[in-house]
């Protein structure tokens, strides 16, 4: 049964990551730029409803943070779900979970990017079009790439910051706003069908993603199987009660909250003033700006980490010397992204992530069931975390993953079939790059 591969780089990743760095990154992915739009379309469908929807998939999400806290404990490198999908089953199923792990994270970041700069572009709309967004879509991606290069430390602290930067107005919103709650608003009289019900939950689903590039970065964690699991719950607490009590204040303080196309810019502007709006239109940028940096980093350690495991040749493993971070994958993963973010091909590649996030889920909770088996004692390390509930937890958190399904479109259906594929494809061609042979294993 395959297990973990040390092979040899250049130099090892620094350690300097610590619990609350690896949960700002959690936070970061998480709260994008859609929660700032996403109270409205959660009151047009569960309306005073909506926050219960909220509070109910943070629960349901943690089922899922849970079984990733436990398998993640057993393990100190790169590379998250793909390290444990490797050592629970296959070389070849772990490299279908990185694969799809790394692309979706260079789609998902061209998509990011154009995001900021179309947010730019309503103050300059010079920037939107042409040369100029050329310029600056590559200034960015170059910069975040200096960056990342320069170090794991460096990264982090960007992360940290335009993590506050977000969370503050947030912050501010929910405690100014909570005061100006008309809490009739919030009466559940009348009960959403389940058709409604349904649509707010697939919704959320798909918002409280990003929790599994926690355990991406564990080679350069300081504690990674202590520090990881703490990361990985904290994050969905702090999203929930953020994203739960902002949906609170919005459907009290703001009529016509389901109609508005920036709910929480709107619902300021009526307690806190044009500058409440302005402080809200900021959060956003400085949330669209944080999970490109996220983007960055987690991807990079993705394309890494099948290279230290010997799926991908030792190219994409090169660390560099002196910072030791994991330069080609960067410079890769960042070449990638500025590819897609100017062609637009993006889109069509981003349409894959619903699946991709399905095969994560379910691979990590069936890893983490996998491997409490008495067959894998010296395989792995013994967990520093368990999760409660022994299989209820996982079973449940598979169940729950399963729903992406229904809400999928064909369009996400096909395009993730075929990213499936295309990996398949890349792993036979890899496997003729790199030695065949397995390597001394070590736990």
């Amino acid at each position: 049964m395959p297990s973990i591969t040390h092979r040899q780089t250049d130099t090892a990743l620094k350690r300097e990551l610590g619990r609350w760095d690896l949960t700002a990154l959690g936070v970061n992915q998480v709260i994008g730029s859609a929660v700032f739009a996403l109270p409205a379309a959660l009151a047009a469908s569960a309306g005073p409803w909506s926050p219960w929807m909220v509070a109910a998939v943070g629960v349901a999400s943690m089922l899922i943070a849970l079984s990733f806290a436990e398998v993640a404990s057993r393990f100190d490198g790169t590379g998250g779900p793909y390290l444990y999908t490797r050592a629970a089953f296959s070389r070849f199923a772990a490299f279908e979970v990185g694969w799809m792990m790394w692309f979706t994270r260079a789609a998902s970041w061209a998509a990011v990017i154009n995001v900021l700069v179309s947010s730019l572009g309503f103050y300059w709309p010079v920037l939107t079009t042409g040369s100029p967004r050329a310029i600056l879509i590559t200034t960015i991606i170059a910069a975040l790439a200096a960056i990342n290069i320069r170090g794991i430390r460096q990264s982090s602290v960007v992360v940290n910051v335009l993590t506050v930067g977000k969370l503050v107005p947030l912050g501010v919103f929910i405690a100014a706003g909570i005061f100006f709650v008309d809490w009739a608003r919030l009466r559940t009289t009348v009960t959403p069908s389940l058709a409604e019900l349904s649509a707010s939950g697939l919704l959320l689903i798909f918002a409280f993603g990003g929790y599994e590039v926690v355990p991406v970065p564990g080679g350069e964690a300081r504690n990674p199987r202590r520090d990881v699991p703490f990361a990985l719950i904290m994050t969905i607490i702090v999203v929930t009660l953020v994203m739960t009590l902002a949906q609170i204040v919005a459907v009290g303080t703001l009529p016509g909250l389901a109609a508005s196309k920036t709910p929480l810019a709107d619902a300021a502007a009526l307690f806190l003033g044009a500058g409440g709006a302005v402080m809200i239109t900021l959060g956003a940028v400085f949330s669209t700006s944080g999970n490109n940096m996220g983007q960055a980093l987690s991807g990079s350690r993705n394309l890494f980490a099948l290279a230290e495991q010997g799926d991908l040749p030792l190219f994409f493993g090169r660390v560099h010397p002196t910072f030791r971070t994991p330069m080609n994958a960067i410079l890769v993963t960042a070449g990638v992204a500025l590819t897609l973010a100017l062609s637009g091909t993006f889109q069509t590649m981003a349409a894959a992530s619903a699946i991709s996030r399905l095969v994560v889920y379910v691979a990590t909770c069936a890893s983490m069931l996998r491997l409490r088996s008495s067959r894998f004692i010296d395989v792995v390390k013994p967990p520093a975390f368990v999760a409660p509930f022994g299989p209820i937890v996982p079973v449940a958190a598979i169940a729950i993953a399963m729903t992406i399904l229904a809400g999928a479109t064909p369009l996400q259906l096909r395009n993730g079939a075929a990213a499936l594929v295309v990996g398949a494809i890349l792993y036979a061609i890899a496997r003729t790059l790199t030695n065949p042979v397995e390597p001394r294993r070590t736990p």
